[in-house]
């Protein structure tokens, strides 16, 4: 809740390994608010959250993190003066981040250089770079918010690519849209919420 308005009511949610789980709903729905809770940025009222079968508490961003949740929110959380490398890295720098880096772009077949500077890059490719840090953390939970909205349809079909191997490696996707017509390409099953209840989950 937050004053005067109670964005989550009696909401609930199971997301399976390796799998695509579509979070669909109109603006307003809660569907970010409840993707916010899953990462830490934003604190529960009640209820619980079990993260591979373990009850967590008091989850905040670091936490969720170590626990191997990630989150890549509609506006991509680049520095666009760091380079990828730099970005990938942030927060959890190493010594051999250049390397590092660029293992993670090969297992990514993205074709971006770790020397190059974020900002002069297209945003389809710092969306990559948003996937890049996601492994580099050992995320086993991806949230993906409306992660097409700037992109062409041949960049669409990269990331699509991209989200298949993820799957098939036992990552489960969170994948919020508006745009229905991608779904039957990517997802596994669909949960649907409305005004901020959970109104029902289906295979698709």
């Amino acid at each position: 809740s937050f004053p005067g308005v109670k964005a989550l009511d009696d909401v609930s949610f199971c997301l399976r390994a390796g799998e695509v789980m579509a979070l669909l709903g109109e603006n307003g729905a809660g569907k970010s608010t409840l993707m916010k809770i899953l990462s830490g940025v934003y604190q529960k009222d009640s209820g619980t959250i079990h993260i591979f079968g373990k009850e967590v508490q008091d989850l905040n961003p670091k936490k969720a993190q170590e626990l191997g949740v990630a989150i890549i929110h509609q506006e991509l959380n680049l520095c666009g003066h760091l380079t990828v490398a730099e970005n990938i890295f942030l927060g959890h720098e190493t010594m051999k981040k250049g390397l590092l880096s660029d293992k993670v772009l090969d297992e990514l077949n993205m074709d971006i250089s770790a020397d190059a500077v974020v900002g002069d890059l297209a945003v389809s490719k710092q969306q990559m770079i948003e996937i890049a840090k996601a492994l580099s953390i050992n995320a086993k939970i991806l949230i993906m918010d409306e992660p097409t909205s700037a992109l062409t349809s041949k960049e669409i079909e990269d990331l699509f690519v991209i989200i298949r191997k993820l799957t098939s490696q036992g990552m489960g996707i969170v994948y919020i849209s508006h745009r229905l017509e991608e779904l039957q390409h990517i997802v596994d099953r669909i949960t649907i919420m409305r005004d901020g209840k959970y109104i029902t989950s289906m295979d698709f």
